[in-house]
């Protein structure tokens, strides 16, 4: 009987469960949003709470137990490098499950995962990269006709 037994076990061995874990977790920090099942999107929250905590502490020891159980170098650096930093002053609840809809094939309930902060970061770099396209759009003028362009800017 599993009276009291914490945790989903996915029907898989726990070397399977692990390497699945890692996978969903390491993920979810590259991408900072991801769409799994429900059960899967609530075990990686855990493990991912953890490691955004340790991100926060930063020192050298929290980096070793970090690799240790995630054993993703890229992951790693950008849990401690980027997204730590931005929780600084939050003490937990790094994470949001949304749940969105049924998967066809087995009707599994389907969830989103991702950090807090995430539809304002989206909003930020949508902002930046309509800046940089009138910049962009600039320099192609001036790279088509520069006698147009030096005149347009001593015409303002």
């Amino acid at each position: 009987m599993r009276h009291k037994k914490a945790g989903r076990h996915f029907g898989r061995t726990a070397n399977q469960r692990k390497a699945l874990l890692r996978a969903i977790v390491s993920t979810l920090i590259l991408h900072e949003r991801i769409e799994t099942t429900l059960a899967r999107a609530k075990e990686a929250r855990a493990m991912t709470e953890k490691l955004v905590t340790m991100g926060i502490k930063g020192d050298l020891n929290s980096r070793r137990v970090a690799l240790a159980g995630l054993a993703s170098k890229p992951a790693i650096t950008k849990l401690f490098a980027e997204i730590a930093p931005r929780f600084q002053g939050r003490n937990g609840g790094y994470l949001r499950i949304v749940q969105t809809r049924r998967r066809m094939g087995d009707s599994a309930p389907m969830a989103v995962i991702e950090f807090v902060d995430y539809e304002s970061r989206k909003q930020e770099a949508g902002k930046q990269s309509e800046q940089e396209k009138g910049k962009r759009a600039e320099q192609e003028k001036e790279k088509k006709s520069p006698k147009k362009a030096k005149e347009e800017k001593q015409d303002k």
